[in-house]
């Protein structure tokens, strides 16, 4: 029986047909078909490594993991000590995501991950998975980044959550379809195209009448939005997709970022547990305050 609404010679590739009940095609992934797969658990035992600091923090420096590491440097810039902390690379091309130790960590077998090895109250270590609660997470330990009142905080957390709901139309689906897939399909491209533009219109509109997500007050919102679309409005994002996307054309969105972009923990925190780019910006683990000026990827190369 010929399906009328959807006839398969108009499919992509032509003549693809749904089957009854989906099953996994390794080859189908394209960029990241090594490291994808539809079960959850470890695939081999590996214990996670701890340094000397109370918050132990196991990444990559994607956008996520870019976040938390963020977040910690401004947290050392305004003198809080506890935030010490001890940053291990994660690679998730190679697979450590699904070691034993990260699992127990994070079930869900993503960056970025943390233990607090002296968490408030005192107690066992309390494990925090995704970005969005390790930033919360953090700011009601060290009572920053948050705002006090109750317009404030809930703005900041408004913002924070519509982060963690949009990105992946970002991600995953334009920069996917975009960037990674191994073919271009133009429906593709075109559906998460007019999303991605969708949003960088809603946070341009905010930012022309706010200096900062929540205000006039710098906060988790800003830490969390800024590494996704302050990169894509930087050009720095899916290749040309700054280009594609014509982000030159929201100035208010532009100046956000540049305004955050100047900050040096955003500076610092952008080097830590990076793999890619210049090796002088690459800082692949951090256990302490020095090793943006001694352990950088072009000396750890002896460039």
């Amino acid at each position: 029986m010929t399906d009328e609404k959807f006839p398969p010679q108009k499919n992509f590739p032509a003549g693809y047909v749904p089957p009854k009940v989906w099953t996994w095609d390794s080859a189908s992934g394209g960029a990241f078909a090594n490291i994808n797969r539809p079960i959850a658990g470890p695939t081999h035992e590996k214990v996670l490594p701890v340094g000397k600091h109370p918050l132990q923090l196991y990444s990559l420096g994607t956008p996520n993991g870019v976040k938390v590491t963020i977040m910690l440097e401004e947290l050392l810039a305004a003198g809080h000590s506890g935030a010490e902390y001890d940053a291990w690379l994660i690679d998730i091309g190679k697979g450590d995501q699904f070691g034993s130790g990260f699992v127990e960590v994070n079930p869900n077998s993503k960056i970025p991950a943390m233990m607090d090895h002296r968490p408030k109250g005192g107690g066992a270590p309390v494990r925090i998975f995704e970005s969005g609660s390790i930033l919360t997470y953090l700011a009601e330990k060290f009572g920053a980044f948050l705002p006090r009142d109750v317009r404030g905080r809930t703005e900041a957390m408004s913002w924070l959550f519509w982060q963690m709901g949009a990105a992946p139309f970002l991600g995953g689906g334009f920069g996917h379809f975009y960037a990674y897939a191994p073919m271009k399909i133009e429906y593709a491209i075109n559906r998460y195209a007019m999303e991605v533009k969708r949003q960088l219109d809603v946070l341009n509109r905010h930012l022309a009448g706010h200096e900062y997500m929540a205000g006039t007050e710098y906060s988790i919102a800003d830490i969390a939005i800024w590494p996704w679309y302050g990169r894509l409005a930087a050009k720095a994002a899916y290749d040309d997709a700054g280009e594609f996307l014509a982000v030159d054309e929201y100035q208010h969105l532009q100046r956000w970022m540049k305004k955050v972009g100047e900050r040096p923990a955003a500076q610092r925190g952008s080097m830590v547990n990076r793999t890619f780019g210049d090796p002088a910006r690459q800082l692949r683990e951090r256990h302490d305050a020095s090793d943006f000026e001694t352990k950088t990827q072009d000396k750890a190369a002896g460039n």
